[in-house]
């Protein structure tokens, strides 16, 4: 069929049901954004409740993201496979019971087994939001669903920590986990509505990249947990780390196999040799890192610097979705009229910007510190993501949405991953050489300390009361200047990424609806 052909015959315009559809998907996709954070301002309400320790503790954050980032990349076979409407009937109907799950746990094997369930049944719901766009739209309009789509996407991470602060604080913890109930509930009905039923392709079982799924499956599932782990076990004298990282090995020989050998591979990397792309897909990872990176980062500072319970913490966050909000209206409009190289250098430069000014952290500081970055932050968020949404639908053709879909979002929740597991090496690590510096820098033999530390124990009633406060706030200083330290670091990494600008192209103003085949 020739594009002039596919232009006559498809809609000019989109109708109701394709509107549903897209509602629906980004709806889906909203639900499983949130969930990735809506854990992280009530924390150590959970884990005291489930008798978690503080390193299991995270497992409950992380487990979600390492199902989901198995799951993603696969989300483009299982749609051929079951068909579109299953998939996310399948997948909407067994997150909101994984749900209920974790609303009910009482220990920690529970919560985790509910999290992962999460985590593989929402991984699905969120590519599949961007090929709902790609497919039930005509090109014109899809800005206007990408918007949608950005607008969760965003959104997400932003609003579930202060949303599970204020049901911690004020209603319980529990209900982090049952506000899916109606939610996905809204979500059946409308995919039932709006969603045609496909039949399934069962054949394609027999033909399918084993490889490739097994590969992804123990690759990435492996990976993850090696670098989360990994500071904690001391790495690799750690017997279960050198298994973990041989598995993660094997599993991505496997899914090199899988490009080599399958007809149809699982996962379509070859599309990362497209320029534009492949640059989408490398910025998508930073700004992953970025989103998913502060929205976990600054809640922990808030609560162990500033003394800030988990609603405050939780509200200093959502700041950044105020320039969200206000933008988004507009974003349709600009992606008609902006150029994409702008807007999206733009953006990177702005979360850059925003990571160096909180590099001056002091004890002293509190949310007040991070209004001007937050709202920076979500202003750079909003130009970099919706434009790289865009970048990443135009790149392919509308019969590969659903593999560069799964790539990118993977993408962005891997950075996600990393960031969180990042935290942690750097962390532990930073807060040593802190610590160790700032004890070389106070001499025992010198007046002031001496100074101090006889005031001190005159008025905490003892040398070894006074000497365990000078520890104390060792660590707060230490601790402070890491805080500062993985900033610093985020600045960088964008910086690094933002010359891949130049490899995007233009996006085509007010085309008209054309179709491939």
């Amino acid at each position: 069929m020739s594009t002039r052909q596919a232009q006559h015959q498809q809609p000019a315009r989109a109708d109701a049901a394709a509107w549903l559809a897209v509602a629906a998907g980004t709806l889906g996709a909203l639900m499983a954004t949130l969930d990735i954070s809506i854990v992280n301002s009530s924390l150590p309400t959970i884990q005291g409740e489930i008798g978690a320790s503080g390193t299991e503790g995270t497992w409950i954050a992380t487990a979600y993201l390492v199902a989901e980032i198995i799951i993603i990349p696969l989300s483009g076979w299982l749609e051929k496979l079951l068909g579109l409407r299953t998939l996310l009937l399948l997948a909407a109907s067994l997150f909101t019971g994984f749900s209920i799950l974790c609303g009910f746990a009482n220990s920690l094997p529970m919560m985790i087994i509910g999290r992962v369930g999460q985590g593989f049944t929402g991984g699905a719901l969120i590519p599949t939001a961007m090929t709902i766009i790609a497919t039930r739209l005509p090109r014109w309009q899809q800005p206007v669903g990408n918007a949608m789509f950005g607008a969760t996407a965003i959104l997400g991470p932003v609003l579930g920590p202060v949303l599970g602060g204020w049901l911690t604080e004020n209603v319980s913890w529990h209900y982090s986990f049952f506000i899916n109930v109606p939610v996905g509930a809204a979500l059946i009905t409308l995919l039932l509505v709006a969603m045609p039923y496909e039949k399934p392709k069962f054949d394609l079982l027999r033909e399918a990249d084993w490889f490739g799924i097994l590969g992804m499956a123990l690759g990435l599932g492996g990976l993850t947990v090696v670098l989360e782990e990994g500071e904690r076990e001391q790495w690799f004298a750690s017997t279960d780390i050198r298994w973990l990282a041989l598995v993660s090995v094997i599993g991505f020989i496997l899914l090199a196999i899988g490009q080599l050998r399958a007809r149809h591979p699982v996962i379509q990397l070859r599309l990362l040799r497209d320029r534009q792309f492949g640059s989408v897909v490398a910025m998508a990872m930073v700004v992953g890192v970025a989103l998913y990176g502060t929205s976990y980062v600054i809640p922990q500072f808030l609560s162990g610097i500033a003394d800030y319970n988990s609603l405050q913490s939780g509200q200093i966050v959502l700041l950044s979705g105020v320039p969200m909000i206000m933008l988004m209206p507009f974003t349709p409009m600009l992606m008609r009229r902006m150029d994409i190289r702008l807007a999206v250098g733009a953006g990177l430069l702005m979360l850059a910007f925003s990571a160096f000014i909180e590099t001056d952290l002091s004890p002293l500081s509190t949310g007040g510190s991070f209004i001007a970055s937050q709202l920076l932050r979500g202003l750079g968020t909003v130009l970099a993501m919706i434009f790289l949404n865009q970048a990443a639908i135009r790149s392919v053709p509308a019969s590969q949405a659903g593999d560069a879909a799964g790539l990118y979002s993977a993408a962005r929740n891997l950075g996600g991953s990393l960031a969180l597991a990042g935290i942690a090496v750097i962390q532990d690590q930073r807060i040593w050489l802190h610590s160790r510096r700032l004890e070389e820098s106070l001499s025992a033999n010198s007046d002031l300390v001496q100074s101090f530390m006889s005031a001190q124990s005159a008025s905490l009633g003892g040398q070894a009361t006074a000497l365990q406060a000078l520890g104390a706030t060792i660590q707060v200083q230490a601790l402070t200047m890491t805080y500062a330290d993985l900033f610093w670091l985020l600045g960088v990494g964008i910086l690094c990424v933002t010359p891949l600008v130049f490899f995007l192209r233009p996006l085509p103003t007010n085309a008209p609806p054309v179709t491939t085949h």
